[in-house]
C-alpha cells in the first residue's frame, strides 16, 4: 500500500447525501477479487447511459475533473453493503482522499486498508470546500495528514481529527498484511521455539 503524507490535487464536488456502495460500484462488477481495473466502473450508473456512452453532466466525466484525486461529498458516504470493492474502485480511479460530513463505519475503515484518507468535517466547512471544488482544475486543495489539515485554494485551513493508529498505518503504507509483517521477527522466533518444543506438530 502506498504511503499517504501530503496531497495537492483537484477536488471533485459530489453534493449528494447517502451515496451507498452500490452507487459507488454496482453489484455486477463484484465478480473480481482484483483491486485493479474497477476505476472505469466507479459510479457506473451515473457516469454512463444504457449504451455505455459517458453522461457529460456527471462530474467525473467533465474535463476539469478527470484527474481528480480528492472527492468532496455529502453526508453518510459509503452506506449500504460492506463491499470492499467500493474503496478499490475509488482508489483505482485515482482518488485517494474523500471529504464528507460522515461515513458508514465499514466503508470508513475499509478506506484506511486501501490507502484512502476519509476526512470528516462539519457541514459548514464541507459547504466551503464544495464551493472551492466547483472552481475546477485551477483550484487545488492541500491535504496534510501529519498536520491533519485541509487547505482550500484560497488558503483557508480546516483541521480534522483522525485515530492515531489509522494515521500511523496510512503514513507508513501499512495494510493488514503490512502490519503483520512488522512482527515477522517475533513470529519467526515463536515458530522456531514451537517446533523445538513440539516437534510432532
Amino acid at each position: 500500500m502506498n504511503k499517504f503524507d501530503k496531497l495537492t490535487g483537484i477536488a471533485a464536488p459530489l453534493p449528494l447525501i447517502n451515496i451507498d456502495t452500490d452507487m459507488i460500484i454496482p453489484k455486477q462488477f463484484l465478480k473480481t477479487i482484483k483491486r485493479s481495473g474497477l476505476g472505469v466502473n466507479l459510479f457506473d450508473e451515473m457516469r454512463y447511459d444504457d449504451d455505455r456512452n459517458e453522461i457529460p453532466d456527471f462530474v467525473l466525466n467533465k474535463p476539469q475533473y478527470r484527474d481528480a484525486q480528492i472527492l468532496v461529498a455529502g453526508d453518510n458516504f459509503g452506506c449500504g453493503s460492506s463491499r470492499e470493492h467500493a474503496p478499490w474502485a475509488i482508489a483505482d480511479f485515482g482518488i485517494t482522499c474523500i471529504i464528507a460530513p460522515s461515513y458508514a463505519d465499514i466503508f470508513y475503515n475499509n478506506c484506511f486498508k486501501n490507502g484512502i484518507l476519509p476526512i470528516a468535517l462539519p457541514q459548514e466547512q464541507i459547504d466551503i470546500l464544495m464551493k472551492d471544488a466547483e472552481k475546477g482544475a485551477n483550484a487545488r486543495m492541500d491535504i496534510d495528514l501529519e498536520a491533519q489539515t485541509v487547505t482550500t485554494s484560497d488558503g483557508e485551513v480546516f483541521s480534522f481529527e483522525i485515530d492515531s493508529f489509522k494515521k500511523h498505518c496510512l503514513m507508513n503504507g501499512l495494510d493488514d498484511i503490512g502490519l503483520t509483517l512488522e512482527k515477522a521477527a517475533a513470529i519467526d522466533s515463536f515458530e522456531a521455539t514451537a517446533s523445538q518444543s513440539r516437534p510432532w506438530v
